[in-house]
């Protein structure tokens, strides 16, 4: 046999060492499947043998990478809010002359992203282990929400101009546009009730005209 079918023989043999692109693809599945199965068992009942077993992955893989559940899950509640959130560029381009169009704008994107399998997931998986484990639910809003709400203060504290609100007023209005325009739509679909595109844009324009003005003018 001549050295280079040795050679074509070796490597057929020999699998080698997965790429780095593989090892990442792989790690992706990991905490994908991770968040599927704490959202379905909860973070308790949900054990490392069973993830693992389900994505066809050897323990001693993921212990060397995470080291125990708590880190497991919270690296795959950092990966599920990074491919979620809105990055801010996508708002600031809503933006135009128009206030209220402007908040419509916004609204319509925060509400049809957090309407996404994904986000109703991460809202789910939150919501279930936020009771034991406050600090998810923090962790969750400081990740998934303090760039959109310090981009909403801003925008108030730049367009609101009878009162111009200061940095705490702002805080409060883009806390309190998250609760009414994203929140509700968003809590009415997580508890299992479904609402067709129709009724997501209608309920959308009213809370944002309902935002803006009040029922009664200050």
């Amino acid at each position: 046999m001549d050295e280079q079918a040795t050679v074509k023989r070796r490597v057929h043999r020999s699998p080698g060492r997965p790429t780095k692109d593989q090892a990442e693809q792989r790690n992706r599945e990991l905490l994908d499947k991770a968040l599927d199965l704490f959202l379905e068992h909860g973070f308790e009942r949900t054990t490392i043998e069973a993830i693992t077993a389900a994505v066809g992955m050897a323990k001693r893989t993921v212990y060397a990478r995470y080291g125990d559940k708590l880190t497991l899950f919270k690296a795959a509640l950092h990966r599920a809010i990074e491919e979620w959130i809105v990055p801010v560029e996508r708002l600031r381009a809503a933006e135009s002359a128009d206030l209220e169009e402007t908040l419509h704008r916004i609204g319509q994107l925060l509400v049809a992203n957090i309407l996404t399998p994904a986000g109703l997931r991460l809202m789910r998986i939150t919501n279930a282990e936020s009771i034991r484990m406050p600090e998810i639910a923090e962790y969750t809003i400081r990740e998934g929400s303090e760039a959109t709400m310090l981009f909403l203060a801003d925008l108030f504290r730049r367009r609101l101009t009878d009162p111009r609100p200061d940095a705490s007023e702002a805080q409060d209005a883009a806390n309190a546009f998250l609760h009414l325009v994203v929140g509700g739509p968003a809590s009415t679909m997580a508890w299992g009730v479904h609402l067709d595109e129709a009724e997501i844009e209608r309920t959308t324009r009213y809370s944002v005209h309902l935002f803006l003005n009040g029922l009664l003018h200050r």
